[in-house]
């Protein structure tokens, strides 16, 4: 197989992503690690995961997702980009928004809104009840 699992175009987007925070390859020490968890032998014979430190900001990652080096290379760089986003923008960055996304559904609801939510369930069911065979008598 001579195909790259991670695509071209896919490539230069983190590329030009990593420029955009200021991520140099040469501020980048990258090991090669032995891997562990699922994928029996392979997994565990080759040197696929991915050890990652950017070295001005301390920031380490360690990817071992796939059996394929480059697109663990890939998801190290991206994972890398990521956490230093995190970092620097904080509450606006992408993974915080998520964050409080799950939180805000998390949220406790009023009693009003419960109220409102179980009258619409109540009605649903009514619906399905309707929809049902008659029951026959014997």
């Amino acid at each position: 197989m001579n195909e790259s699992p991670v695509s071209q175009t896919k490539k230069d987007a983190l590329t030009a992503r990593m420029l955009e925070l200021g991520i140099r390859e040469p501020e980048l020490e990258e090991k090669f690690i032995l891997g562990s968890g699922k994928g029996g032998q392979k997994v565990n014979k080759t040197s696929s995961c991915v050890y990652l430190r950017h070295r001005p900001t301390g920031i380490e990652v360690k990817c071992g997702q796939t059996r394929f080096r480059e697109q663990n290379r890939f998801l190290a760089r991206r994972e890398l980009c990521d956490r230093l986003e995190t970092r620097r923008r904080g509450a606006q960055s992408a993974r915080r928004q998520a964050i409080e996304k799950i939180r805000r559904q998390k949220r406790r609801r009023s009693r009003r809104q419960k109220e409102r939510m179980l009258g619409e369930k109540r009605l649903q069911g009514a619906k399905k009840m309707r929809r049902r065979e008659p029951e026959s008598e014997e």
